[in-house]
């Protein structure tokens, strides 16, 4: 078996103009990405530069202009099977309550009804929404529903886990507890997960917070401002865990990263908020 569970080799996308079929704007240029069996990457780059379109490659749900998608080691054909998404809107469905959100991926599956809820009641449960199966969406706030996404996504047992910005709408108190208990999660031993990743699923993470993919991550690639985005640095994040959010960022070996990761952005993230002034004008 590979040692990555996810591969974008030498991925390029680009799309023809809905106003101008003549016109073709390249998202993502020549981009390889790479993630290890167990391994946290986050992906970091300026708004709009294609960090997004990288994942729905990546869960087959964009077909790459050129490049291949090798889902450990196999290429990939139609979507990625072994992969959970986390999207960055809510998917959940108003209609129902949140077990039966989480529920809906089991029966989809044909699990049955009763096995259906067990378990979606014991990842209820594990992200500290017991007792609240029978409430709607609307019925909660948003880091609940948040919590229910997680337990959509988690209770299908994927090996990969893609997540693009879910928690960017949230407060920071908020969000800094979905964090932690995503890393928790994400480090508990799962018998499941392959062999080599000591228990964990690998986690490809989108975001626009710096200190977030830092805080998060075994490793951060930082992608250039579009358009023709491509990786530009790559950074190992060498800081203990398990890891609190809050408190590793009073770290100095935090600190030292964020400078050096910073430096690599910090222009990529002017030229993309200079391309945006330009688009609204």
């Amino acid at each position: 078996m590979s040692d990555y569970a996810l591969e974008l080799l030498s991925i390029s996308c680009t799309f023809h103009s809905k106003d101008d079929p003549g016109q073709r704007y390249t998202a993502v240029a020549d981009t390889t990405l790479r993630v290890r069996a167990g391994e946290f990457v986050s992906v970091v780059g300026p708004t709009g530069c294609g960090k997004s379109t990288l994942l729905n490659v990546g869960a087959g749900l964009l077909e790459p202009s050129s490049g291949t998608i090798k889902v450990f080691g196999q290429t990939l054909a139609g979507v990625n099977a072994r992969a959970g998404y986390m999207f960055q809107t809510e998917a959940l469905m108003p209609w129902r309550s949140a077990i039966d959100n989480v529920m809906v991926g089991l029966q989809y599956r044909g699990v049955p009804d009763a096995d259906a809820r067990g378990q979606a009641e014991a990842w209820l449960s594990r992200v500290g929404l017991s007792g609240f199966g029978d409430r709607y969406p609307h019925q909660l706030s948003g880091g609940m529903r948040k919590r229910v996404a997680l337990a959509q996504t988690l209770v299908l047992d994927p090996d990969i886990i893609l997540m693009d910005e879910p928690f960017s709408a949230l407060d920071i108190q908020t969000r800094q507890l979905m964090e932690n208990e995503v890393l928790d999660i994400w480090s508990a031993p799962s018998r499941a997960a392959p062999r080599g990743s000591q228990g964990r699923k690998a986690v490809l993470f989108i975001t626009h917070d710096l200190d977030e993919a830092i805080a998060m991550s075994d490793r951060v690639v930082v992608l250039s401002a579009g358009p023709a985005t491509h990786p530009i640095g790559e950074f190992a994040i060498d800081l203990a865990r398990p890891r609190d959010v809050a408190e590793v960022r009073t770290q100095p070996r935090f600190v030292e990263l964020h400078t050096q990761i910073w430096e690599v952005l910090r222009d990529e993230v002017l030229k993309g908020y200079a391309q945006q002034l330009r688009k609204a004008a």
